[in-house]
């Protein structure tokens, strides 16, 4: 770093890396009104903010419900990224590394109404974790697919954009991540070079001719940065792209480059290191793969059509799993299917035991959740118990399956019993801890 940055610049990030971090959030756009006090906006994402301190955020059931995401300032710059691109129609976009979820999320509520988001991840472990967070931010448009990069290269133009978030030595995050700091090498440099020249090759043909990839690292040095995007434009002729961020954002120009790519640094901008650049694929002969158009599954009853809002969908059933897919994108997510390890597609209505049809939890996170399921109000100890798998009692509540709320916040569905409620909530999700803080702060304006 002392080699890359000025004398008088290198010292203010010496001093600027000895900071404790700043903590932020990022709301829901679709879960949320606001901020419930007046936090100082991340000046690249609106639905962003900074706050004071961290919170002990396993003890906000809004949190649990999805109606905020805890994530690092500097990543939320995919926000402001795609919203540059200026974008007039429904796109495909890949989160090609998108464990556990931040920047796909964020993405999610930038991109055009309608767009198809994969979000991709070739850890088994960890695209449970991305999975589930996609399941609580309650997008409809999304598939959760757990492959690697060759893989989904084979979907030759299949995606207008991909986001590669690649794997990296993990500079960025030293002030935050003790792990980070005993893991580097200069020969980790180097490896996770070599390994994100593999993945840009083996994932470069399900880019579409003019598409754009959105590459980004949380490291400093060169080679992962500035070098790999002259090594793209080299081998693969990509245009870099200017998004043309404000200057007052305090975002870094890329070192000894005189193309556009932006660096967060933590003397510069409120949040960890991040490199960000996006790059336009040549024009070319276009042969996308295209799936075959689905068909509805007729035997879906009116009854389980009913949980969801009226819409435009195809139904299918797998394994006793019915999930209602927006018909405009079932082509598509059909072709994906076959092809994909897939582990989640949006939006899982419904799960067939035996003769009953249960409400599944993705439905009552979801944008497209009916009235047939009543939502009924939690106080914050109910809720927390609720979270923690406990079985809970409501007052005048209608029997069957109920969804509960706090403070306008779904977290998820009971069978009310009348003398007891049974508790649906997924257990690998639940609250482990009772070291219950003493008060907990409102944060997010989520009531109707």
């Amino acid at each position: 770093m002392r080699a890359l940055l000025p004398g008088d610049e290198y010292n203010r990030f010496v001093e600027a890396m000895a900071e404790p971090p700043r903590v932020s959030i990022r709301r829901n756009l679709h879960k949320s009104r606001g901020f419930a006090s007046g936090p100082e906006l991340v000046p690249w994402c609106p639905l962003g903010a900074y706050l004071d301190e961290r919170e002990a955020f396993t003890f906000h059931p809004q949190f649990h419900g999805g109606a905020f995401y805890v994530q690092d300032a500097s990543s939320m710059i995919i926000h402001a990224a795609i919203k540059s691109l200026a974008l007039d129609s429904p796109v495909r976009y890949l989160d090609l590394c998108a464990a556990p979820g931040g920047k796909t999320t964020t993405a999610i509520d930038a991109l055009p109404d309608r767009s198809l988001v994969v979000a991709n991840e070739i850890v088994g472990t960890r695209a449970q974790v991305l999975r589930e967070n996609i399941i609580k931010w309650g997008a409809t448009g999304c598939v959760v697919t757990c492959n690697d990069s060759r893989t989904l290269g084979a979907l030759t133009h299949f995606f207008d954009i991909i986001a590669t978030d690649v794997p990296c030595s993990g500079e960025g995050m030293m002030r935050k991540d003790e792990e980070a700091v005993a893991q580097w090498t200069p020969a980790l440099v180097e490896q996770c070079a070599a390994r994100q020249r593999e993945i840009l090759t083996a994932v470069w043909d399900a880019l579409k001719p003019c598409g754009v990839l959105l590459y980004s690292t949380c490291t400093f040095n060169r080679q992962e940065n500035e070098e790999m995007m002259l090594w793209l434009m080299e081998n693969y002729g990509t245009t870099p792209i200017d998004l043309k961020f404000p200057e007052e954002w305090g975002i870094r120009h890329g070192i000894d480059v005189d193309f556009p790519c932006y660096r967060f640094m933590p003397h510069t901008t409120r949040g960890e290191g991040l490199f960000l650049c996006a790059m336009r694929k040549p024009d070319g002969i276009s042969t996308p793969r295209r799936g075959k158009p689905a068909r509805s599954n007729a035997k879906i009853a009116a009854e389980t059509q009913s949980l969801i809002k009226p819409g435009n969908y195809l139904w299918s059933s797998d394994k006793g799993v019915i999930t209602a897919i927006p018909a405009d994108q079932s082509a598509e997510i059909a072709l994906l299917r076959d092809n994909l390890r897939v582990i989640y597609t949006a939006t899982e209505v419904a799960q067939e035991k035996g003769r009953d049809i249960v409400p599944a939890h993705s439905l009552a996170m979801s944008q497209i959740c009916s009235n047939a399921i009543p939502r009924v109000e939690i106080d914050y100890n109910t809720a927390i118990a609720y979270l923690g798998g406990e079985s809970i009692t409501l007052n005048d509540a209608p029997r069957g399956y109920v969804a509960v709320a706090y403070q306008g916040c779904v977290l998820g569905l009971v069978k009310n019993l009348g003398n007891r409620a049974n508790n649906l909530y997924p257990k690998e999700w639940r609250i482990r801890s009772r070291h219950i803080p003493d008060s907990i702060n409102q944060i997010i304006v989520t009531d109707d």
